[in-house]
This record gives structure tokens, C-alpha cells and sequence, in this order.
């Protein structure tokens, strides 16, 4: 394909990624990547060390020496950037080491128009590596012997010892933030001298001649043959075409552009293959000395194994995890407390509680099985789920998940969902496979620890960018996570996940829900059609935790015959055509409504409602608006008293199901 026929926004070009292959003088080859990068600049430090990560795993580099990260920062922004001490802190830690990364601070003496005294604490900006014990090197940025003989330095000791390493280039700007403007607006003194001051190749130029290394004028020579071969390559570029673009090469060779059509991928499993993995992942070695009360969890999901129903919502993403490396996938998923998981239900780390060892059921299930890790991160948001984003750019085949600890805490990395996730494939025709895992529901526990703002990530949806689920069974989110990777495209996974349906006795799926034959179904009906179609009254559309309150009182209040209620399990894109299928089966006089629990100003509604409408005009439905039953409009995400909340939540749910 070449630029022409790919759509997309473009970005400015110094914002654009690219790479190249270098021959060295000795005859090796080297391979150079430049990553994308938003104008948030120091943004992608994180993103840089997941690539590098990814790549030192698909070269088996496990002495971390042939993939290298470098990065670039400013002064200004390597002191101020919050990400790069996050970075930092990362360099040492199991499951983010790099074998340490190289760091170049161009030290311009300024930030935009912000003087050295105004922009950190400390007397240099490189003080903050300080906190790692980091090797810091100041150097002259006019001597370009002494930049290349510390540069050396500063590389073989990352080499030699597999850590962090800062070179400070002491420099100063000519031109002001850029070409265009005007420096002597903010920084009048310090412009005089520069102007006085001699440039970097002339100083250089001046010292080669005068220690005779260099004949007299042979500097300009080299200087006017150089400017000739950049004014012959512009002129080149101006008829440039491109006959490929780099975007589906290497580790994604084999992968294609999203289709236009819905495609749900081949995602179950078979039964024998769910018990196999099932039984093995719930057998612990006797040796294990695991806490008498995890061994009762374990025990319980090995009984729903072996009887092959009421698996939960942990044993069905295990139970994905696990089908995914036994096919030969990698598996990596980070976040804060995601081994014991923050609810304590996903127990993929098992700590034997006499001697502290972690023991891994995911990494026994077959000797050629995909490589699994789960990781507690540090508490970091932002530094982590950049991190994780590089990791998913340079390797596909890998199910990359982050978790936050609960969903409220994701706006801590919303420059990566702003910057990167939503419109890294547009701008740079980078594509990405992460899942985010978001724990979201209204179960009075505060307003930080109900919503994962679903209202952000759709009002981020556009052109397919991203995918937006809310699933509502363990079958529903056992196939969600392997639509991931069993299509031939990559696309973001935002997900809202549970809290109290984690041990629900209703949010329960079996095993055939996830053998052959069944797939993730993006609008979920709670029976099948029947005749009895025909009595509906009332059809209420929902999403996620609050179905199973609306089930509750359905039957409480005798309702079954009267009030339908439609799942929709995926949000983003929409799925227009699964609803359709839906909304046909009842009468075009029933009332049809949307329920949810956030407010009204936050949730799905404002996303649901426009495009609800429409299908139901199109089926020439006679209700013209449909009627929301939900909570009032709020600007915290929930209330913090609990008897308000169950107030809150009686009045919605009996709203939604008799108005």
C-alpha cells in the first residue's frame, strides 16, 4: 500500500516515526527506529523502553545487549516531566528492566521562554537521575570531541553494568524555540551573547585548522558540498513517491488494516482442551504451602471445572489466558496488584506462605506453551500503561493487558489514551493491540472507586479507532480477550471489568459457553425469541453490572412477560446491525428504554442515545426519543454514602422497568 491509499490524519513531520539500517565502518549492520511521538515529548520515554522490552524478548536478548534505547530529552522537560522520574524508577524493576537505558539531556539552558531558575529546584536538570544513582556526564556541547569520547563512555558503561546512564549536553539555542521566533523577547541578555557567539562547526572548524589536523579552508569545502547534497535532495523530494508503507512489517507481517464488515474471529475453544488447561492450572504441587483460604478458591474452581458450570469471572479469563498460551501466544499483563488482583480474585500469583516463593499456574500448562508474565507494577499509571503501549506496538502476537487498580485511576495516563491509544494508527499508522482492563461499576464505594469514565473513551471513538466493551458474563470476557488475537488486525480494547460480579451467583458461565460453536456476541438477549415476544411492553437496553440488579427486580416484581431487557456487551463501535436483529422482535407500540447507573452526563447515554434513535426510526418504531432511566446529572462520578447509593440504584432500576 502506499501513503495514497492509506487513510488517515497524517501529523506534522517532526512528530512522525521512522527507521533505517546502518552499516557500521567494522561492516556490522545496525538497525535504527525512531518512535512517534506527540508534542507531550517526554511521553514517549515509556513507550520507547515497552519496545525495546518486546524486542529484546522476540531476539531471546536475555542479557539485554543487542536492543538499546536512547532517549532525547530537553532541560526544561526532563526536570518538570513527572514520566521521566517514573521512567527512571522503572529501569531497576522486574518486568521493566531494559537493561538500562541511555539518556541525552540537550541542555538549551531554557524551556520555551522559561529561564533554568524558574524551571526546576535543583542546579541541573540531570539531578532527578540522581534518585537512581544514575552516572550523570556534563559535557560541552561546543566541543564535539569531548560529546563523541563521553558518548562512547556513557554506552559501554550501560554495556558493561546494565544500567541507566544521563549525559548532560551543556548547549545553548540559536533560534529560539524554533525558527520562528523571536528569543530576545523573553531572554534579551542571554541573546546578545549568543549572537556574539561563534557556532558549533566554526569553534570546531578553528581548532582542527589550528592544531594542523585540517588544511585551511577545507572546512568550508566540506561545509559547501554538504548544503549541495541537501539542496539536491529536497529537490528529489519534491517528486518522491512512496511504493510502500513500513506499517505491516517484521514482527506484524502477516496482519492487515481493520475490515469495514464486523469480523468476531474464531474464539472458542475446545471442551477438552478447556478441562485440560482447567485442571491444570487448579492443580498446586503438594510441596506449595498455599493459605487455607486460597486453597478453598482453588479447590471451588476446579469443582466448576470438573462439573463444567458456574465458572466465574476469574476462572474464565484464566481459562483465556490459558487457551491463548497453549496455542503458543505470549501473554503479559501489568497494573498495580494484578497477580493477587486488587478484589482478590484473579490469583495468577501464588505465594507459598511459609518461604514467600511466587508459583505461576499459567506458566504449567505445556512444555511448548507461549511465555506468561503477570507483574506488580509500582504505583504508576502514566509511566506503566506507556510502557505497555510500546510493548503491544512491537509485538502483536502478544496479549498485552494493563490493569488499573481501579478504573478511576486510568485519567493518571490520559495523555496515552488521548495521544497514543485513540489516534496513534491515524497520525502514524501504528497499530496496537493493547487491552486496557478498567474495574467500573456503582456499588457505593465513592466516587473514586466506581467510575472508569466510559464516557471519555467513547467520546474518543471515531473511524474504528478503538474498541469499548462492557461484557457482563466470564463467557463474554473469555471470548473478548481472544477476539484480540485470533483476527488478522490489531485494534485497542478498552474494557469496562467487574467488582461485585466478580463472586455474583449469577455472573456465572459455563463451559460450553466457551466450546465450539459459541463466540463473543456484542448484543446479548436474556432468552431467546419465542412467541412470546409479542407481550413485550417495555424493552430496556443496558450495559454491564446493572442488568443483573434490572434481572432482580424483573422477577421480584413479576415482569417476565412484560419488560425484555437487551445487553449491549461492546459499545464501540456500534454495533447497528447485531441491535437491529434485536429490536425487530418486539412490537413498534413497546416503550423502549436506555438504563444505566452512572449519571446522566457521564456513562454510555449520551453516546447510545442518537444511534438507538436512528435504528429505531429506521424500523419506523412510534416512540421518537428514548426515554433514560438512570441518575441525574453529577459532577463526581458517585455519591460516598451508601444509603444514598441504594436509594439512588432502587429508583433507576424501578424507573427503567415501569417508568
Amino acid at each position: 500500500a502506499s501513503y495514497d491509499d492509506v487513510l488517515g490524519s497524517g501529523d506534522v513531520k517532526y512528530h512522525l516515526g521512522t527507521s533505517t539500517d546502518r552499516v557500521l565502518p567494522d561492516g556490522r549492520e545496525i538497525h535504527l527506529s525512531l518512535t512517534a511521538n506527540p508534542s507531550h515529548l517526554e511521553a514517549v520515554n515509556p513507550v520507547v523502553m515497552g519496545k525495546v522490552r518486546a524486542k529484546q524478548r522476540q531476539k531471546n536478548d536475555t542479557e539485554r545487549s543487542r536492543v538499546l534505547g536512547i532517549l532525547m530529552h530537553g532541560d526544561a522537560a526532563f526536570a518538570g516531566q513527572g514520566v521521566v522520574h517514573e521512567c527512571l524508577e522503572m529501569s531497576e524493576l522486574r518486568g521493566y528492566r531494559v537493561g538500562g537505558t541511555l539518556h541525552l539531556i540537550v541542555n538549551n539552558q531554557i524551556g520555551f521562554t522559561t529561564s533554568p531558575a524558574y524551571a526546576r529546584s535543583s542546579p541541573y536538570p540531570s539531578d532527578v537521575a540522581r534518585g537512581i544513582q544514575a552516572p550523570i556526564f556534563h559535557v560541552n556541547g561546543d566541543d564535539p570531541v569531548a560529546v563523541t569520547h563521553v558518548s562512547r563512555l556513557a554506552a559501554e558503561f550501560r554495556h558493561t553494568f546494565k544500567k541507566d546512564v544521563v549525559v548532560d549536553l551543556w548547549c545553548y539555542r540559536r533560534h529560539g524555540h524554533n525558527e520562528g521566533d523571536e528569543p530576545s523577547f523573553t531572554q534579551p541578555l542571554m541573546y546578545k551573547k549568543i549572537a556574539q557567539h561563534a557556532t558549533v562547526r566554526q569553534v570546531y572548524v578553528k581548532r582542527l585548522e589550528k592544531e594542523g589536523v585540517i588544511a585551511p579552508g577545507y572546512g568550508q569545502e566540506l561545509l559547501d558540498a554538504f548544503n549541495k547534497q541537501l539542496d539536491a535532495a529536497h529537490d528529489s523530494a519534491r517528486s518522491y513517491k512512496s511504493n510502500k508503507v513500513d506499517w505491516l512489517e517484521g514482527a506484524w507481517a502477516g496482519l492487515k488494516a481493520s475490515p469495514i464488515d464486523y469480523e468476531r474471529g474464531k474464539t472458542s475453544s475446545s471442551l477438552e482442551s478447556l478441562r485440560e488447561i482447567g485442571l491444570k492450572m487448579t492443580a498446586l504441587p503438594k510441596e506449595l504451602n498455599v493459605h487455607p483460604r486460597l486453597k478453598r478458591v482453588i479447590g471451588q474452581r476446579r469443582k466448576a471445572i470438573e462439573e463444567g458450570q458456574g465458572i466465574d469471572w476469574a476462572t474464565a479469563e484464566h481459562l483465556a489466558f490459558g487457551t491463548l498460551l497453549c496455542e503458543g501466544f505470549p501473554v503479559r499483563l501489568t497494573g498495580q496488584d494484578v497477580g493477587r488482583g486488587t478484589f482478590s480474585q484473579r490469583h495468577a500469583t501464588i505465594y507459598d506462605q511459609s518461604t514467600e516463593e511466587k508459583y505461576h499456574p499459567l506458566m504449567h500448562l505445556r512444555e511448548d506453551q507461549g511465555s506468561f508474565e503477570v507483574i506488580d507494577s509500582f504505583l504508576s499509571e502514566e509511566g506503566v500503561l506507556g510502557y505497555e503501549y510500546g510493548y503491544s506496538l512491537a509485538d502483536p502476537n502478544c496479549l498485552t493487558l494493563w490493569e488499573a487498580q481501579f478504573g478511576d485511576f486510568a485519567n493518571g495516563a490520559q495523555v496515552y489514551f488521548d495521544q497514543f491509544i485513540s489516534s496513534g494508527e491515524k497520525k502514524w499508522l501504528r497499530f496496537s493491540g493493547l487491552v486496557c482492563l478498567l474495574p467500573h461499576g456503582m456499588e457505593g464505594q465513592g466516587p473514586e472507586h466506581s467510575s472508569a469514565r466510559l464516557e471519555r473513551f467513547l467520546q474518543l471513538f471515531a473511524e474504528d479507532n478503538i474498541q469499548v466493551c462492557y461484557p457482563s458474563t466470564p463467557a463474554s470476557h473469555f471470548h473478548m480477550l481472544r477476539r484480540q488475537l485470533h483476527r488478522d488486525f490489531r485494534k485497542p480494547l478498552i474494557v469496562m471489568t467487574p467488582k461485585s460480579l466478580l463472586r455474583h451467583k449469577r455472573c456465572v458461565s459455563t463451559l460450553e459457553d466457551m466450546g465450539p460453536g459459541t463466540s463473543f456476541h456484542r448484543v446479548m438477549y436474556d432468552r431467546p425469541p419465542s412467541d412470546a415476544d409479542q407481550t413485550i411492553e417495555r424493552v430496556v437496553m443496558c450495559s454491564g453490572k446493572v442488568y443483573y440488579d434490572l434481572l432482580a427486580a424483573r422477577e421480584e416484581q413479576g415482569l417476565d412477560d412484560k419488560v425484555a431487557l437487551i445487553r449491549l456487551e461492546q459499545l464501540a463501535p456500534f454495533p447497528e446491525d447485531a441491535l437491529t436483529e434485536e429490536l425487530q422482535r418486539y412490537p413498534a407500540t413497546a416503550s423502549f428504554v436506555w438504563c444505566q447507573e452512572e449519571p446522566r452526563n457521564q456513562g454510555a447515554w449520551f453516546f447510545v442515545a442518537p444511534r438507538i434513535e436512528n435504528l429505531m426510526e429506521a424500523q419506523g418504531i412510534a416512540q421518537q426519543r428514548l426515554t433514560y432511566a438512570g441518575r441525574k446529572p453529577a459532577a463526581a462520578p458517585a455519591t460516598g454514602f451508601h444509603a444514598q447509593h441504594e436509594r439512588e440504584q432502587r429508583v433507576l432500576v424501578n424507573e427503567a422497568l415501569t417508568g
